[in-house]
């Protein structure tokens, strides 16, 4: 009998496939992109050949050597890295602690976060890179969850539509508020509709609860005029990048961007900064460093520009380190650095990734187990073909699956479950309320038909189309007659929502206070939290942020409850 000798030269076409293999080709994670890795151009996720090794060397109080490049040798991040972000009177001592023994710290509860943070303020952007590659995924958790700045973890939401229809961000915004939301961020389609939009989540959001903030993602220049006038509350979208092509690309440098955050912080606007793995790599111009590293490096720009804190975690690049082996940890490796040099850390989970429901869960996972500043820098509020932010990791489709994660594991997340007569409630007067200022500001009106659909509606393809024309014509009053935050108080209070009013105004006191300057900060029911006084306290096991009390009972409310006392009965 002659032997079959398999032809392992057939195409894939004329190979016979198991029902096993078939069953797997057709699942939905074999649809994502992924790639070999490829160090030259960077497509590696932290370990890249080409990487620099830690080094430093001061003279005369002046770093003159920082990981292998002499000072006349720096390129401008090099620069601005060693003359604003590292510690100079440390940086010999704390170099010279292995990068095993600081990751030790990172992970030992019995080493406090200010003992860390009084090493990592002397490290160069390729000894952080040394420390991250010894933490295992479960290990980033651990330092996550003593190194987050604030000590009660939050959430972001995005507040979009695909139409830029104000009533609907409105009423989104008081939703995702009611929800638990202590931020919520628009953008748009067309730029020219921002003023009625960023007007509409901001009234929007302080009818649902009082204190979240609100930021309208924009080029900078009308980004920042809308925040001047009050009619924003934050910005976070200022992007700074690992290597000097890339910043040129931008016609930037860190030091016109730390000019940017102070304009911002001359106002009282609390900001932060923007990066994100793989940026470097998406642009074209990674210069062969490895994404970890390269996003240390905006790290540090971040931390030398005296920001409060980063948006980071890949955020729109995601599916750039998404596709190589190891990127994933790579992200929340980014993450905890950011943490641990004292910022604080809006974590990504911000655009979609992948088509697979278990994948999508696992990169949710390293941020909301241990809990950071904002678990998600973008939590689409709205279904996914509403998000303007090119979509989202996680969206309103999610609400449900994300509080019995909550509940399941004992870990918060930012979420609660709200009966639905609440959220009606919360939308309804969200509407009322800008069809209101609309009138009273002599914007294009709103008609209780476009409220009643609003108001039920689940994205914008359920919406009455509004006429563009006069909303943009609108538009523009709003920015012609200098319109403020204070003309929405007034509008608010003179029509009868005098606690919408009192909420906006509150939000607009912060200014001068500055509390949301602080690291960290957000404001409940109208009051700040902070990293001042709200600092991470963990310890090790029985201490730190753990769900309990009243947050505790709130979380075990879902949709569907059946009561121990009455069986027959769901609990909502």
């Amino acid at each position: 009998m002659t032997a079959v000798v398999p032809d392992h030269t057939a195409t894939k076409t004329n190979v016979r496939q198991s029902l096993r293999t078939q069953a797997l080709e057709a699942r939905p994670v074999n649809l994502d992109g992924f790639v070999e890795e490829w160090p030259e151009v960077g497509m590696v996720a932290m370990d890249s050949p080409f990487d620099p090794q830690p080094s430093v060397r001061v003279e005369n109080g002046l770093i003159v050597e920082m990981d292998g490049t002499e000072r006349a040798d720096f390129d401008f991040i090099d620069q601005f890295i060693a003359d604003k972000a590292i510690d100079v009177a440390t940086t010999e001592q704390s170099m010279a602690i292995p990068a095993a023994e600081i990751a030790g710290m990172l992970v030992d509860p019995g080493v406090t976060r200010d003992e860390v943070i009084a090493v990592t303020k002397g490290l160069t952007p390729a000894k952080l890179l040394a420390v991250a590659k010894n933490l295992n995924i479960v290990e980033i958790m651990m330092g996550m969850q003593k190194m987050r700045a604030r000590r009660t973890p939050a959430n972001q939401a995005h507040c979009t539509s695909a139409r830029d229809n104000p009533l609907q961000v409105a009423c989104e915004a008081a939703e995702a508020t009611l929800r638990g939301f202590a931020e919520v961020e628009t953008t748009l389609g067309v730029v020219r509709y921002a003023p009625l939009v960023a007007m509409a989540q901001q009234i929007g959001s302080q009818a649902g609860a009082a204190g979240p903030q609100t930021q309208c993602a924009l080029e900078e220049a009308t980004e920042l005029e809308l925040g001047m006038r009050g009619i924003t509350g934050y910005a976070e979208t200022i992007s700074v990048y690992g290597t000097e092509p890339v910043f040129v690309d931008g016609d930037d440098t860190p030091w016109s961007k730390a000019f940017l955050a102070a304009a911002y912080a001359s106002r009282g606007i609390k900001m932060r900064f923007t990066s994100g793995t793989g940026s470097e790599v998406q642009m074209g111009n990674a210069q062969g460093k490895s994404m970890l590293y390269l996003e240390i490096r905006c790290i540090l720009v971040t931390k030398g520009a005296g920001v409060q804190g980063l948006q980071n975690g890949s955020i729109s690049c995601i599916g750039v380190p998404g596709a190589v082996p190891g990127g994933i940890r790579a992200v929340a490796a980014e993450n905890l650095i950011a943490s641990s040099v004292d910022l604080e850390c809006a974590s990504g989970n911000d655009q979609s990734f992948s088509h697979s429901p278990m994948r999508r869960t696992a990169r949710l996972m390293p941020q909301m187990m241990p809990g950071t500043d904002f678990v998600c820098s973008g939590y689409s509020a709205v279904p996914n073909y509403d998000n303007m932010f090119a979509g989202s990791n996680v969206d309103s489709d999610d609400f449900d699956d994300f509080n019995t994660i909550q509940r399941d594991l004992q870990i918060d997340g930012g979420l609660r479950h709200v009966k639905e007569s609440e959220i009606l409630a919360a939308r309804t007067k969200a509407a009322k309320a800008l069809q209101a200022v609309f009138k009273y500001l002599d914007l294009p009106p709103i008609t209780d038909n476009e409220i009643d659909t609003a108001v039920y509606a689940n994205g914008s393809q359920d919406l009455i189309p509004r006429d563009v024309l006069e909303d943009l014509k609108g538009a523009q009053q709003v920015m012609d007659r200098n319109i403020t935050g204070l003309d929405l108080v007034k509008a608010l209070e003179a029509t009868g929502f005098s606690d919408i009013a009192e909420n906006v105004l509150a939000s607009l006191r912060q200014r001068v206070s500055g509390d949301l300057l602080q690291t960290s900060a957000i404001l409940t029911k109208g009051a700040p939290l902070s990293a001042i006084n709200d600092a991470n306290d963990y310890a090790g096991p029985g201490t730190g942020y753990r769900p309990s009390g009243e947050r505790w009972e709130e979380m075990k409310r879902l949709r569907h409850v059946t009561s121990a006392s009455n069986p027959e009965v769901e609990v909502e």
